[in-house]
């Protein structure tokens, strides 16, 4: 049996063993946003592509089955997604610019010779668009999971508490996360170095110094993808917590 199969299955009875049938949906949806993402991806190959609106769609589509398919249609999926796509929408802004004054779109001088003899050099896309795009796809899972894990407790704080004012349960939110915050700051930064160790091993081949390792654009991007997505998990927080409280304190007054 494929190694890779082998490993599907040993997530998926794991996931339903532990989940149940939440786990099941967690799994299936893995796969919709994969098939989602690659689609994605190949849009933005073609000359006439938006790649910034196509990023948008992507993470809209992604924060709809992540929420909606695996938690339900309910009130704190909702105000979790209000809040992911602000909060997209805002750091594709900023990223857009930082990526321009950072000049890391486009390929690095070492992989120029793959450019030369493999590639076209008129492609006929735009790679700053197309870098914003990437940092966009890789940070939209952290904020949705941000955006949900403060919905939630806020939710159970307004029950326990149902004549909490709305300063009192935003600061609540702001409390949960400042929790989340530190840790998934860390845990992003540790899969992104993580996942680009050989990067480091081939710098090391090539007898780079630690001024042209900071200097180079793969290297740069990577940092700037780490930090882009910090600031997302950070504007996420008082978004979600001022949205959350916003709807439980308006709903109860309506009751």
């Amino acid at each position: 049996m494929n190694v890779l199969v082998l490993l599907a299955i040993i997530l998926f009875l794991l996931m339903v063993l532990i989940g149940g049938k939440k786990g099941a949906k967690s799994f299936i949806s893995l796969f919709l946003n994969f098939g989602v993402l690659l689609y994605i991806m190949f849009e933005m190959t073609l000359p006439q592509a938006n790649p910034n609106l196509l990023a948008l769609v992507a993470g809209t589509i992604v924060s709809c089955i992540t929420l909606f398919f695996v938690n339900e249609v309910n009130s704190k999926t909702i105000t979790a997604f209000i809040s992911t796509v602000i909060t997209i929408s805002i750091l594709l802004f900023i990223i857009y610019i930082l990526t321009e004054k950072a000049l890391i779109q486009g390929f690095g001088e070492e992989e120029i010779d793959e450019l030369i003899d493999v590639y076209s050099l008129h492609l006929g896309v735009d790679f700053i668009k197309i870098a914003t795009a990437g940092i966009i796809l890789s940070t939209v899972g952290a904020i949705i999971d941000v955006a949900i894990s403060i919905t939630s407790p806020m939710q159970e704080i307004f029950h326990q508490h149902p004549s909490i004012s709305r300063k009192e349960l935003f600061v609540s939110g702001l409390t949960i996360g400042k929790d989340i915050l530190g840790s998934n700051t860390n845990t992003l930064f540790f899969a992104f170095i993580g996942g680009y160790l050989a990067l480091f091993l081939w710098f090391k081949d090539l007898s780079y110094s630690f001024g042209q390792i900071v200097n180079s654009k793969i290297f740069s991007a990577e940092i700037l993808t780490i930090f882009c997505a910090g600031i997302g998990i950070a504007l996420v927080i008082p978004i979600t917590s001022w949205l959350s409280a916003f709807y439980l304190v308006r709903r109860r007054a309506k009751d």
